[in-house]
């Protein structure tokens, strides 16, 4: 298991520092005064690694209330802007986002022939950016930022002279002071009434006595102009209680297959609830930590990989739960036991509280895999010990696509979705992933 930096920081001793996995950036070459010539594709993403390893740690924390997906699909999305932006000016043949990204301001400017360190660059972003999406963390946790900001901080100055580390810093600042600023403005601050649920014949029910999950998602800023193009769903059958109507027969699909799970489809289902674990998607955070470390990948690739992994997962999860509040489909709990009169019935995890269809994980699971295939590759082999903590034993995927498909599943196994909204969802994930790759030009030219 790779060691942790902010672990290291419970230890009395400073040196013990030097043997965890901060990492020294290996294969580097001279960092001069003057010049470029330390390009971000000389340092390893140990810095990323361990920022989003601190993001699980809040993540652990149980979100408030109806928050559901918010805190962590937002911290993808600004944690991977924030990244990428502060060390896109080493990266020679890719570009700023800016002009590019919904209302995004312009980004500072570096200074010309001055020399970055860009590891530091990223260690100054990602620290002051997640401050501001973790405003409520505890003061463990805040405590626990702050010192992993030091620690890396002392290990850089160990690699370059003060003033390139400082004007490194005062840069990845500023940087994350404009996305924080800008990401303040994407409607996810408005105070909107409490949500009243439809009242009327087949319509969703919630499931729980909590506020239900992003009813008002559809007022969240889109991350990306004309993301929405061609990211239409065929929605479910009408509702009906016919027993031959095409509804009873999705609904009854899932009572079915509930009587005949295999145990790994249970160990899929009851991987990917969530909770207890990283509610809200943050296994998806836990997801590009593993596989940064398991690729070894450099500090370029991890700020590729995180930023377009960000922005797909924050406009798939809006598109998403606007679809969801809008077409208001009932939960398969609801209608097997009243309308199918098992009334003994239960899923094999509890059923979120928020709409039917789509299934969030199929759409957010297939932006995703479309957004770290573009980047790693179609073959990518992973294993995932997200839940090791919770004695669940490790998942091992060929693809990104594997993996959406098998979360996808997951949720139809666990008996809290239809089939048809976790297959039409992931069509639509993959076509919002599609067209954030499409629509944002990442590489100059």
């Amino acid at each position: 298991m790779k060691k942790k930096i902010y672990y290291a920081l419970l230890l009395v001793a400073t040196v013990s520092l030097f043997n965890f996995s901060c990492k020294k950036e290996k294969d580097q070459e001279p960092v001069y005064e003057h010049g470029h010539l330390n390009q971000v594709k000389n340092f390893s993403s140990g810095v990323v690694i361990n920022w989003l390893d601190m993001q699980l740690e809040m993540l652990r924390v149980p979100l408030p209330a109806g928050v559901g997906s918010q805190a962590a699909e937002r911290a993808l999305a600004y944690n991977g802007i924030a990244l990428y932006e502060a060390v896109v000016n080493g990266m020679p043949a890719y570009q700023s986002l800016g002009g590019q990204l919904t209302d995004f301001p312009n980004m500072p400017s570096i200074q010309p022939g001055k020399a970055y360190h860009w590891a530091a660059c990223a260690n100054a972003a990602l620290a002051y950016i997640n401050r501001k999406l973790f405003p409520a963390a505890s003061a463990q946790n805040k405590t626990k930022m702050d010192q992993l900001e030091d620690s890396l901080k002392n290990v850089f100055a160990t690699e370059v002279d003060a003033n390139t580390l400082q004007r490194s810093i005062d840069y990845g600042r500023a940087v994350a002071t404009k996305v924080a600023d800008w990401a303040a403005t994407d409607g996810s601050a408005n105070v909107n009434p409490a949500y009243n649920p439809p009242v009327g014949f087949g319509l969703w029910v919630p499931t729980a006595p909590t506020p239900p999950v992003n009813p008002y998602a559809s007022q969240r800023r889109l991350l990306v102009p004309g993301v929405k193009q061609g990211a239409t769903i065929e929605p479910p059958p009408a509702y009906s209680e016919e027993v031959n109507s095409a509804f009873y027969k999705m609904a009854k699909d899932v009572y079915d297959k509930s009587l005949v799970l295999t145990p790994e489809q249970i160990a899929a289902a009851i991987y990917n609830r969530d909770a207890p674990g990283y509610p809200g998607g943050g296994h998806f955070v836990a997801l590009l930590s593993q596989i940064f470390t398991q690729a070894n990948v450099s500090l370029d690739v991890a700020a590729l990989a995180y930023v377009k992994t960000g922005i797909s997962s924050n406009d798939a999860i809006c598109i998403c739960f606007a679809k969801k509040y809008e077409l208001k489909v009932v939960r398969p709990i609801t209608y097997i036991i009243n309308v199918m009169k098992f009334p003994s019935w239960n899923p094999q995890i509890p059923t979120p509280n928020h709409p039917e269809f789509p299934s969030a994980h199929a759409v957010n699971s297939s932006a995703i895999s479309a957004a770290l295939t573009n980047v790693l590759g179609n073959n990518f082999h992973f294993t995932l010990n997200t839940y090791q903590y919770l004695g669940l034993p490790t998942r091992s995927y060929p693809s990104f696509d594997a993996m959406s498909e098998d979360m996808s599943n997951s949720r139809v196994w666990g008996g809290i979705h239809y089939q048809a909204s976790c297959d039409k969802g992931r069509v639509l994930g993959a076509k919002v992933g599609q067209n954030v790759l499409s629509l944002l030009k990442f590489k100059k030219g």
